[in-house]
């Protein structure tokens, strides 16, 4: 069976600023990361650039994309702004979930089994 094409558009422009977020997540990024993310058994990523965006994480081997909102992704601005970055990350065949901060916190097996289903289903 052909493997798909593995291209992401990935933008060495945005290392820095990648790395710089990894050294700075939010109180909820670490928690799915150190929590469930890192010691998953398919690789992801942290904080990977796309494109002209940063993923906060990416699995390349599901080509999946997992977003953790705070309060400014529900802004006016915000909803606008990650309607384009799901569009454009999408034409690179990747799918995006997202969570809100609040579900990390209150939801969190909840979180990583959608996580851990979505790999699954879309993994190759």
């Amino acid at each position: 069976m052909k493997q798909p094409d593995l291209y992401t558009g990935f933008n060495p422009k945005l290392t820095e600023r990648a790395r710089e977020l990894r050294h700075n997540m939010t109180r909820q990024e670490k928690h799915l990361w150190y929590d469930f993310l890192s010691i998953y058994p398919v690789k992801i990523y942290r904080q990977r650039s796309i494109d002209c965006f940063i993923a906060d994480f990416y699995c390349s081997q599901a080509r999946l994309v997992i977003e953790i909102d705070g309060g400014q992704h529900y802004t006016e601005e915000g909803l606008a702004y990650d309607k384009e970055r799901t569009e454009a990350l999408e034409k690179h065949g990747l799918e995006v979930i997202r969570f809100t901060n609040r579900e990390v916190d209150q939801q969190f097996e909840g979180v990583c089994k959608r996580i851990d289903e979505r790999i699954k289903e879309r993994n190759i």
